[in-house]
């Protein structure tokens, strides 16, 4: 390769279009060139010697001069030619096929970021759908003041003066409550709604939560002998404990 190199070089000097093609590749990338058009010299010169050859078998017919044959180099200079412009279009080529490439991997790219973003918009409006869907399906919110009403309407009657005492806090009970697996329930109650009213109708929080605590034992208790009474009498005895577990939230009186 290195042999051929001069014979290369003063090819490059006499034809015009090989400087001109010299001159496109100057720089740090002439020496590749050069190596590269040397090999593809000397197999043009490999073949521009078959050729001849055929060429003198054949009575003298150019076989390798572009004309019936053609392709095939006849000089040193048309095989560096023909060499040098091998290497540019195959670099060509090569770039061409990297900005393919390149094109393919950006459009890829481009699809994947749609496709997550059709994605995640398909996933919020599902969610809002659905949402939408529950709203409908439960009806308007419930405002504050219907919400107090409500409350009302489904807390339990207020206990009357002869059930409950203002002035005393005497508690009288429905006679099913009186039964004696009651007693500890009813002296405890007795007891809390006395100091109740002896205060004047104040309650203490602590007092608040001992007298309801009561009652939810009692309410307990009752529970368990649900079989014993009859259905009118249980339900009488229960709202009259759901009551008596309402009243320390109201004055007294």
């Amino acid at each position: 390769m290195r042999r051929c190199a001069p014979t290369v070089a003063a090819s490059v000097r006499r034809s015009p279009a090989l400087a001109s093609v010299a001159r496109m590749v100057r720089g740090r990338r002439v020496v590749r060139f050069l190596a590269r058009a040397c090999l593809a010299a000397g197999l043009g010169l490999v073949v521009v010697g078959s050729s001849s050859t055929a060429s003198a078998q054949w009575g003298g017919w150019g076989w390798g001069m572009g004309g019936m044959g053609g392709g095939y180099a006849s000089t040193a200079g048309q095989a560096a030619a023909y060499g040098l412009s091998d290497v540019i279009r195959s670099e060509g080529y090569a770039n061409l096929q990297n900005s393919e490439a390149a094109k393919n991997w950006e459009d890829a790219k481009t699809k994947e970021i749609d496709n997550r973003q059709k994605w995640t918009n398909t996933y919020f409006d599902m969610r809002r759908t659905n949402k939408e869907a529950r709203q409908a399906e439960n009806g308007p919110a419930v405002t504050h003041d219907q919400a107090i009403r409500y409350a009302k309407a489904a807390a339990p009657p207020r206990l009357t003066s002869a059930q409950l005492d203002p002035v005393t806090g005497h508690i009288e009970y429905p006679l099913l409550l009186t039964d004696k697996d009651y007693d500890a329930y009813r002296k405890d109650l007795d007891k809390l709604f006395a100091d109740r009213a002896s205060s004047g109708g104040s309650l203490q929080f602590e007092e608040f939560e001992k007298i309801r605590g009561t009652v939810s034992k009692f309410i307990d208790a009752l529970k368990t002998n649900v079989s014993r009474y009859p259905a009118g009498d249980y339900g009488h005895a229960r709202t009259f404990l759901d009551s008596l577990g309402n009243e320390p939230r109201f004055p007294a009186g």
